[in-house]
Protein backbone atom coordinates (compact mmCIF):
# COMPACT_ATOMS: atom_id res chain seq x y z
CA UNK A 1 0.00 0.00 0.00
CA UNK A 2 2.94 2.12 0.17
CA UNK A 3 2.90 2.36 -3.99
CA UNK A 4 -0.82 4.02 -3.26
CA UNK A 5 0.49 6.22 -0.90
CA UNK A 6 2.99 7.42 -2.81
CA UNK A 7 1.30 8.05 -5.94
CA UNK A 8 -1.76 9.50 -4.24
CA UNK A 9 0.10 12.01 -2.43
CA UNK A 10 2.25 13.05 -5.44
CA UNK A 11 -0.40 13.71 -7.62
CA UNK A 12 -2.34 15.65 -4.98
CA UNK A 13 0.77 17.98 -4.20
CA UNK A 14 1.33 18.36 -7.87
CA UNK A 15 -1.94 19.04 -8.72
CA UNK A 16 -1.94 21.58 -5.83
CA UNK A 17 1.25 23.29 -7.01
CA UNK A 18 -0.91 23.46 -10.16
CA UNK A 19 -3.85 25.12 -8.76
CA UNK A 20 -2.17 27.74 -7.05
CA UNK A 21 -0.99 29.10 -10.22
CA UNK A 22 -3.49 29.27 -12.49
CA UNK A 23 -7.27 30.25 -13.20
CA UNK A 24 -10.46 28.51 -11.91
CA UNK A 25 -11.52 27.21 -15.11
CA UNK A 26 -7.73 25.66 -16.11
CA UNK A 27 -7.97 24.14 -12.40
CA UNK A 28 -10.84 22.27 -12.91
CA UNK A 29 -9.42 20.82 -16.17
CA UNK A 30 -6.00 19.89 -14.64
CA UNK A 31 -7.79 17.87 -11.56
CA UNK A 32 -9.76 15.66 -14.12
CA UNK A 33 -6.95 15.80 -16.33
CA UNK A 34 -5.41 14.08 -13.22
CA UNK A 35 -8.36 11.83 -11.85
CA UNK A 36 -8.46 9.30 -14.64
CA UNK A 37 -5.03 8.36 -14.86
CA UNK A 38 -4.84 7.92 -11.03
CA UNK A 39 -7.70 6.45 -10.42
CA UNK A 40 -6.71 3.89 -13.57
CA UNK A 41 -2.89 3.95 -11.95
CA UNK A 42 -4.40 2.99 -8.41
CA UNK A 43 -6.73 0.01 -9.36
CA UNK A 44 -4.36 -1.33 -11.39
CA UNK A 45 -1.78 -1.15 -9.24
CA UNK A 46 -4.05 -3.33 -6.06
CA UNK A 47 -4.93 -5.71 -8.61
CA UNK A 48 -1.42 -6.19 -9.96
CA UNK A 49 0.18 -6.13 -6.35
CA UNK A 50 -2.74 -8.77 -4.90
CA UNK A 51 -2.29 -10.98 -8.55
CA UNK A 52 1.70 -11.09 -7.64
CA UNK A 53 0.83 -12.25 -4.16
CA UNK A 54 -1.97 -14.99 -4.99
CA UNK A 55 0.42 -16.22 -7.81
CA UNK A 56 2.64 -14.78 -9.30
CA UNK A 57 2.36 -16.62 -13.18
CA UNK A 58 -0.88 -15.15 -13.67
CA UNK A 59 0.19 -11.46 -13.76
CA UNK A 60 0.78 -11.41 -17.07
CA UNK A 61 -2.35 -12.61 -18.24
CA UNK A 62 -3.63 -10.24 -15.92
CA UNK A 63 -1.87 -7.39 -17.37
CA UNK A 64 -2.69 -7.46 -21.51
CA UNK A 65 -6.04 -8.00 -20.28
CA UNK A 66 -5.80 -4.69 -18.41
CA UNK A 67 -4.03 -3.12 -21.40
CA UNK A 68 -7.66 -3.56 -23.15
CA UNK A 69 -9.57 -2.25 -20.56
CA UNK A 70 -7.06 0.66 -20.24
CA UNK A 71 -7.68 0.79 -23.84
CA UNK A 72 -11.49 1.80 -23.87
CA UNK A 73 -11.80 3.26 -20.72
CA UNK A 74 -9.20 6.11 -21.37
CA UNK A 75 -11.08 6.76 -24.82
CA UNK A 76 -14.27 6.98 -23.43
CA UNK A 77 -12.97 9.38 -20.49
CA UNK A 78 -10.80 11.88 -22.60
CA UNK A 79 -14.73 11.66 -25.22
CA UNK A 80 -16.56 12.78 -21.82
CA UNK A 81 -14.54 14.82 -20.82
CA UNK A 82 -13.69 17.24 -23.71
CA UNK A 83 -16.96 16.98 -25.40
CA UNK A 84 -19.22 16.19 -22.34
CA UNK A 85 -18.02 18.78 -20.20
CA UNK A 86 -16.45 21.08 -22.53
CA UNK A 87 -13.05 21.53 -20.30
CA UNK A 88 -10.06 23.81 -21.99
CA UNK A 89 -8.43 20.98 -24.02
CA UNK A 90 -5.01 22.33 -23.52
CA UNK A 91 -4.98 22.12 -19.81
CA UNK A 92 -6.72 18.99 -19.63
CA UNK A 93 -4.54 17.03 -21.90
CA UNK A 94 -1.81 18.41 -21.32
CA UNK A 95 -2.53 17.57 -16.93
CA UNK A 96 -3.88 14.07 -18.58
CA UNK A 97 -0.98 13.15 -20.33
CA UNK A 98 1.19 14.02 -17.85
CA UNK A 99 -0.54 12.32 -14.96
CA UNK A 100 -0.63 9.66 -17.04
CA UNK A 101 3.11 9.23 -18.29
CA UNK A 102 4.03 9.99 -14.58
CA UNK A 103 2.23 7.42 -12.95
CA UNK A 104 2.63 4.99 -15.52
CA UNK A 105 6.55 5.28 -15.10
CA UNK A 106 6.03 4.98 -11.17
CA UNK A 107 3.65 1.71 -11.85
CA UNK A 108 6.35 0.30 -14.30
CA UNK A 109 9.22 1.25 -11.13
CA UNK A 110 7.42 -0.46 -8.67
CA UNK A 111 6.55 -3.06 -10.64
CA UNK A 112 9.86 -3.32 -10.92
CA UNK A 113 10.90 -3.43 -7.58
CA UNK A 114 7.96 -6.01 -6.53
CA UNK A 115 9.68 -8.31 -9.54
CA UNK A 116 13.34 -7.62 -7.61
CA UNK A 117 11.60 -8.78 -4.05
CA UNK A 118 12.28 -5.49 -2.58
CA UNK A 119 9.10 -5.26 -0.51
CA UNK A 120 6.48 -3.24 -2.03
Amino acid sequence: MKVVAWMVAASLLSWTAIAAAVDARTRGAALLGMLGPLVVALASWMIAERAWRRDPASLTSWMIAAFAGKMVFFAAYVAVMLKALSLAPAPFAASFAGYFIALHLFEALSLRAMFAGDGL
